[in-house]
């Protein structure tokens, strides 16, 4: 079970009696015992049971129930006053870190992870150094306050290594493709349960974006999809990018679903929601979904060789 015992405190501290709590996917079976375990010590609780994607995806409206709402499992995207961040750790072993050695070329390197394990990387880092490796861990921007976190949609404190080769430490290979994207640096991502190793490409899932830019090109016309959740809302950057084609509307969506897009009967679509949709959920879409650098790509305010990953980034 999630500890709780310094959230109880918090809790206190404030003088909340009512207590909304708020679970990604993989936490989610914990919220039973969480509940049970802040009703003994006199809390009322309600459970958020909404799909939740990350902390920019909050569910305020709980709020209309509760003192105040704890998200767990990440880091603030943005500080609000009646929510608590809490994010829970996962331990590993460092000596892991030997699987990816034979693949490292530089000396000097940047160390990322994401935030379920920011708390070992001065473990990591020592690790490296002990092995002639400089490890950078740099900070990110206000997406990502913890120095050497990354999200899927923000790599800012890889790119504030300013190395030429990364590490990214963690499970899943989306964060490490948009590391490279996003950096251009060689990277190097390693699973730290199963010890697996490799060198990160990314021109498979760019050449897949191509095709889905191609199919896009003459569709008569596109729905501009603006997330009204907490953390994803861009209105100015949908703005910009309806300006760019007469055949472009904006389109207000909190969850984008494959059934509403559909229904709208929009030729494609450009995505300013979780960036994470485009990339990972097309199979799921009945027609194109672009990322806004694709789209302005499309329209020729952007060139090719100036493709990028989509990012959230703190202005």
């Amino acid at each position: 079970m999630i500890p709780v015992s310094d959230l109880i405190e918090r809790l206190r501290e404030r003088g909340a009696r009512s207590v909304a709590l708020q679970f990604p996917a993989g936490l989610a079976r914990q919220a039973p015992g969480t509940a049970a375990a802040l009703r003994r010590e006199g809390f009322e609780v309600i459970v958020s049971g909404d799909p939740c994607y990350g902390a920019c995806d909050l569910a305020l409206d709980t709020l209309a129930y509760a003192d105040v709402l704890v998200h767990f499992g990440h880091a603030p995207v943005d500080e609000r006053s009646n929510v608590i961040y809490e994010p829970v750790r996962f331990d590993f072993d460092v000596t892991v870190l030997e699987m990816a050695l034979p693949l490292l070329t530089a000396r000097r390197i940047g160390l990322v992870t994401t935030v379920q394990h920011v708390h070992l990387l001065d473990a990591m880092a020592a690790y490296l150094h002990d092995r002639g490796i400089e490890a950078i861990v740099a900070p990110g921007d206000g997406r990502t306050p913890i120095p050497g976190q990354v999200l899927g949609c923000n790599f800012a404190a890889a790119r504030a290594t300013g190395a030429e080769e990364i590490l990214f430490v963690g499970t899943g290979v989306f964060h490490p493709i948009g590391i490279r994207l996003a950096t251009r640096a060689r990277v190097v991502a390693l699973d730290p349960y199963t010890g697996e190793a490799q060198e990160v490409d990314a021109d498979r899932l760019v050449r897949r974006r191509a095709a889905v830019m191609e199919k896009a090109r003459d569709a008569a016309n596109y729905g501009i999809l603006v997330s009204t959740k907490s953390g994803q809302q861009r209105m100015a950057l949908a703005r910009r990018l309806a300006a760019l084609s007469d055949r472009a509307f904006l389109v207000a969506m909190r969850e984008v679903s494959p059934a509403e897009m559909l229904d709208l009967g929009f030729g494609a679509y450009v995505n300013t929601a979780c960036p994470r949709l485009a990339y990972d959920d097309q199979v799921r879409f009945p027609v194109p979904v672009l990322t806004p650098p694709e789209f302005e790509i499309l329209c020729g305010a952007r060139d090719w060789d100036d493709y990028a990953i989509d990012e959230y980034l703190a202005p």
